[in-house]
């Protein structure tokens, strides 16, 4: 299972808010009390010559390329706060099945897609109330 996420640097009152994300087709101590619907974030980006350049270079040494790690990082995010939103857009507060694809457009673009299930659910265990409570979601 993945867990709460709050997705890169936006402010914690815009898309950034914690949402529980889980890989899973449920939540244990959860009730899913409606389905909202498939849900997805997107992201496309382009690489930068140089920066391609250089990672070849470093490839052939070894070592992590951090410059594409980071743009990797960055657009995952971006994908995950897009899919969050677009999960609350829908009236859901939980996110399952959540995946990652990725796609290579031509040779200069990638697709960076995160998808999943929006959900309204429901803590019914002790576990779940407190995981709840943590997330804000105004369980007493």
């Amino acid at each position: 299972m993945s867990g709460a996420f709050s997705y890169g640097s936006a402010p914690q009152d815009s898309y950034a808010a914690l949402m529980l994300v889980v890989t899973t087709n449920d939540i244990p101590g959860w009730e899913i009390q409606r389905v909202c619907g498939e849900v997805f974030g997107l992201t496309v980006r382009s690489r930068n010559a140089f920066s391609q350049m250089g990672a070849g270079f470093k490839s052939m040494f070894g070592g992590e390329l951090q410059g594409m790690t980071k743009n990797l990082a960055e657009s995952r995010n971006e994908a995950m706060n897009r899919l969050m939103n677009e999960a609350r857009n829908r009236g859901g507060n939980a996110i399952i099945g959540m995946r990652f694809d990725t796609t290579e457009l031509g040779d200069v673009w990638t697709e960076i897609c995160a998808y999943g299930t929006a959900v309204q659910a429901v803590p019914v265990s002790d576990a779940a109330k407190y995981t709840a409570q943590q997330l804000g979601y105004g369980v007493s």
